[in-house]
């Protein structure tokens, strides 16, 4: 976003662990204290609580756009305001080329998240997606709804927040969508012709962070 005042919103129940960077001219840096959860898929949910309340309580009238990204990224190319939009969403590197019937959508209709075969063009991921204020405010809160919903029938959606933000997304389609190359994992055999790979997944052991 060069040329333009960024904030960078971290949120992490280890505030004491982090190093401050030295930040350039326009950039900020601020540290949110988060409670450690248990299980990561808890941690994954509770995402869309802590952007409800602070789309609505911290961050209106101060900025103009948010972006939402996981922090097991690493930027591999230039990334700018192109991606900005009212409702921006990023196209799954593992599912851009599948057809919607193998979409991972929640397909119990018990869930709040459930979307029916026969709906849906595109499977969303959750690790990179934005826009206004107000409107990440509207998805969040469906979101988390949702997942309270689900809750209350003692069930999760099958790919946790990512589940209900699809079927958002299904219903309330976002005014821009960014194909893999912002968003990208090298593990991926199916994306030669990807040439920008603009966000990379950082490779970890999986079964070491999630438990």
């Amino acid at each position: 976003m060069v040329g333009h005042n960024v904030t960078y919103y971290v949120f992490t129940d280890k505030v004491g662990d982090i190093v401050k960077p030295k930040m350039g001219d326009g950039r900020n840096l601020q540290l949110h204290e988060v409670t450690a959860d248990i299980r990561w898929q808890d941690v994954s949910m509770r995402r869309m609580e802590i952007l409800t309340i602070i789309t609505k309580e911290q961050l209106p009238n101060k900025i103009d756009y948010l972006v939402c990204a996981d922090v097991d990224m690493v930027f591999n190319d230039h990334m700018g305001v192109e991606i900005l939009s009212d409702l921006f969403a990023t196209l799954h590197p593992g599912l851009f080329l599948a057809e919607p019937q193998a979409f991972t959508y929640e397909r119990r209709n018990i869930s709040a998240a459930y979307i029916p075969y026969g709906e849906g063009d595109f499977y969303y991921i959750a690790a990179l997606y934005g826009g206004k204020v107000e409107e990440i405010h509207k998805l969040s809160t469906a979101c988390q709804n949702g997942i309270k919903e689900d809750k209350k029938k003692n069930i999760e959606a099958v790919w946790q927040e990512e589940s209900h933000f699809n079927r958002y997304l299904v219903y309330n389609k976002p005014t821009k969508v960014l194909s893999p190359e912002y968003l990208w994992d090298t593990r991926l055999v199916n994306g030669e012709f990807i040439k920008k790979r603009r966000f990379l997944a950082v490779h970890k052991n999986q079964k070491e962070v999630r438990n």
